[in-house]
């Protein structure tokens, strides 16, 4: 007795075959083959499992897990598609408030312009830690109502991703990595990219006491 292959049985239950073949398909099961019987069963079970599964709406935050987790592929950068950027605010520079002296900060924060787009960064090192956390918002000053979900972002030193994300239906991002120099924090906008120097922050006094210096 002619058995068939299983991506045969698949094709059967999803109704993608010939009608001869479905026909003597279906002769080969009725005359009862057991071993045929199971992979039909287990085929329309699956098919009818991912039916179910596809009707209800897959969150937004676990689309953004799966793409950070495994990424469509990482453009490369090239230097022509590279957006001009300019410092609108930079907290490390800001001017001191009448009246005092000299102020601590923990973190820094930082407004950028990159052609039509304005990014808004913040860094949060983590005390007695090299680590720390990139939290962002991109947006688009000129269109406001423009989306800017599902940009791809990433954290490189050279050629090593240290870490990348995708931003949510608000422009947001944040990542957590371990701070090192000379990382470059990389946005793709539509075949565009945006390329800045992260600032990387160190303490020099104990936690209690904490000072904050920027290096690049």
């Amino acid at each position: 007795m002619k058995h068939f292959a299983i991506e045969q049985w698949v094709d059967f239950s999803r109704d993608l075959i010939e009608q001869k073949d479905r026909s003597q398909m279906q002769e080969h099961l009725t005359a009862g083959c057991h071993a045929c019987q199971k992979l039909v069963d287990l085929t329309q079970g699956l098919i009818s499992c991912c039916a179910a599964i596809s009707a209800d709406p897959v969150p937004d935050g676990a689309v953004r897990l799966a793409r950070a987790i495994f990424p469509p592929g990482r453009p490369r950068l090239a230097s022509s598609n590279l957006v001009p950027v300019e410092v609108i605010f930079d907290s490390f520079v800001a001017p001191v408030p009448a009246g005092l002296r000299s102020t601590w900060q923990v973190g820094w924060q930082g407004l950028y312009r990159a052609g039509d787009c304005s990014l808004d960064l913040r860094i949060e090192p983590e005390l007695k830690s090299s680590r720390a956390a990139v939290i962002g918002q991109i947006a688009n000053h000129v269109v406001p109502s423009d989306s800017m979900s599902d940009i791809a972002i990433s954290l490189r030193a050279g050629k090593q991703v240290v870490a990348e994300t995708v931003s949510n239906r608000f422009g947001e991002f944040q990542m957590e990595y371990e701070q090192k120099s000379r990382l470059q924090l990389v946005i793709h906008l539509q075949g565009r990219v945006v390329q800045l120097p992260l600032k990387k922050l160190v303490f020099d006094q104990p936690a209690t006491k904490s000072r904050i210096s920027s290096k690049r």
